[in-house]
């Protein structure tokens, strides 16, 4: 009997998947533990196994095309198999695409003003060339920003050539046109960005018709460019509106080298009233030095009658200002997920002050031995994992209608990055020893930094540390990252006047902070695991028994 194949949960926060290459075609014999498509999600591209054996029958998404989670993908059985009727279930929800494209009718009389599509120019151009669009990279995506072009125009492209850098949410993705031929076309710049299913490059045969299709593009129906219009306003409303005093920035955009634009910022300049004497009026160097603001010249208020003024007069650098920055989708992501979490979970803290003379002390003698070198942070996940061992419900997660414990420590360790914060995730940090805890973690941050974790790297924790001691901070409350049921905020070790047994000494003292869920921690049960965990840390060689 033929079995259907469906678009796999690949993501926590996917809904839908790219088809970003088919590694069978219909007729092709597929065995279980074939590899039959590459799926790009909104957090790496993924291989999709079918699972099953048989000859590849059907295939229902075509290569850069999306599919929702649980969709047919394809249907694998015997050859010449009725699978027709495994499709009766799809085809309630099939009318739902082409009712967006009817449903947003609006600029109707727009293609009007148009130019005719040559119809047998057009097919004869698709037969010579491939259009590459931007992919759906993310769940949340409505556009992409090209970070880097690997191609020019004129360069011959092989099929599994990158042709571009793409920036998402979550990591900066390589772009292939899966085509053999000439790059014909480049429709974004670096730097810019295109909407999903925009053109963003034609590869094919040189002397192609390219004209034909980017006038069948053009001549879409307005639904797609309507909102191109909208995302482009707002860009050059806020360039346009600080564009006052300066003639070198007709095209909309301010013609400046870095350093000069450097040099204004940190003096204070708007670079829009600086004249350019570069080539086409570029602002250099030398004019930002030479700059003098328009009201300096009633700045310097002449002694009258001998009588000097009674103070100098000030004059600002530069004018009032501000910059609107878009929000990137991981700190959309960000935002909502932890608003849901601060508003929704209750939270309650406990705070702990520990002893780290004897921390300090086995860090160090560790080091000695250490094939990896061991931080404070290592030793916070080891003894958070084992303190968790023997208080699973601090271990625990919050599912709406009832409370998971989980059997297994997985510890999420938050590092910041540039565009926000991701949490890689140490497995099974109990069983770990401290330097493959170390060099795993280290493993990780470094991955985060570069935006190459996948999926399982930052999936999965049942309790995470927030760690900003080394940036200075003495103590902190941290969010809960849910479906957690707590998070551990960790402060620098300083240097504190402690009373020990009627006297005054100094002692090298971390404070933590333990944000817990009350619908499913009890303040006695995080007050419990924080005397555990303030155990294993003042006295480490407890944490090798």
């Amino acid at each position: 009997m033929a079995e259907v194949i469906r678009m796999p949960l690949l993501s926590d926060t996917m809904t839908e998947g790219v088809i970003a290459e088919w590694h069978k075609k219909v007729g092709d014999t597929v065995k279980a533990d074939d590899v039959i498509a590459e799926v790009e999600t909104d957090k790496a591209t993924m291989e999709v196994m079918g699972y099953v054996e048989g000859t590849l029958l059907y295939i229902g998404v075509e290569k850069g095309k999306a599919a929702k989670v649980n969709g047919i993908i394809a249907i694998v059985g015997k050859p010449g198999e009725d699978y027709k009727s495994l499709l009766e279930d799809n085809k309630s929800a099939a009318p739902a695409a082409p009712a967006q494209s009817a449903a947003a009718p609006a600029p109707q009389a727009a293609p009007a003003a148009a130019p005719a599509v040559d119809d047998a120019a057009l097919k004869e151009a698709l037969k010579n060339a491939t259009v590459i669009r931007m992919p759906l990279l993310s769940d949340t995506m409505t556009e992409g920003k090209i970070v880097a072009w690997h191609k020019k125009t004129g360069d011959v492209v092989k099929n599994d050539d990158v042709l571009a850098e793409v920036e998402t949410d979550k990591a900066t993705m390589e772009v292939m046109g899966y085509a053999d031929g000439t790059l014909l076309y480049v429709g974004v710049k670096e730097g810019e960005a295109a909407k999903i299913n925009g053109i963003i490059a034609i590869v094919g045969k040189q002397g192609t018709n390219i004209d034909a299709i980017l006038a069948a593009e053009n001549a879409a129906p307005a639904a797609k460019a309507a909102p191109a219009a909208e995302s482009a306003a707002p860009a050059s409303t806020v360039t346009t509106a600080a564009a006052t005093g300066s003639n070198n920035n007709t095209d909309g955009r301010i013609k400046a080298s870095p350093l000069a634009k450097k040099l204004a910022e940190e003096k204070g300049i708007d670079i829009h009233q600086v004249t350019g004497s570069g080539d086409g009026g570029r602002i250099i160097k030398k004019d930002v030095d030479s700059f003098v603001p328009a009201v300096a010249a009633t700045a310097a208020p002449a002694a009258q009658n001998g009588v000097a003024p009674a103070a100098p007069v000030f004059v600002p650098a530069g004018q009032e200002g501000y910059t609107d920055t878009p929000l990137s989708k991981m700190r959309q992501v960000i935002a909502k997920r932890l608003s849901e979490s601060k508003f929704t979970a209750p939270h309650f803290y406990l705070k702990i002050d520990v002893n780290m003379d004897k921390a300090m002390d086995a860090r160090k003698a560790i080091n000695e031995i250490s094939p990896v070198k061991i931080s404070f942070n290592d030793m916070v996940i080891k003894a958070s994992a084992l303190a968790l061992r023997l208080h699973p419900e601090v271990n625990s997660s919050w599912m709406g209608d009832f409370i998971r414990h989980n059997q297994h420590v997985h510890i999420g360790s938050a590092v910041a990055i540039e565009d926000g914060l991701i949490v890689p995730v140490i497995r099974f940090a109990d069983q770990k020893t401290l330097s493959q805890i170390a060099g795993e973690a280290k493993g990780l941050y470094e991955k985060a930094k570069n935006k190459k974790l996948q999926p399982q790297e930052f999936s999965g924790n049942t309790f995470s540390i927030s760690n900003l001691g080394m940036l200075g901070i003495d103590e902190f409350t941290a969010i809960i990252n849910p479906p957690d049921s707590a998070i551990l905020a960790v402060g620098g070790i300083k240097e504190t006047a402690i009373v020990e047994k009627g006297q005054v000494k100094i002692a090298n003292i971390m404070k933590l902070t333990l944000s817990c869920d009350h619908r499913s921690v009890d303040g006695a049960v995080g007050a419990r695991f924080l005397a555990t965990l303030k155990g294993y840390l003042e006295n480490p060689v407890t944490m090798l028994v």
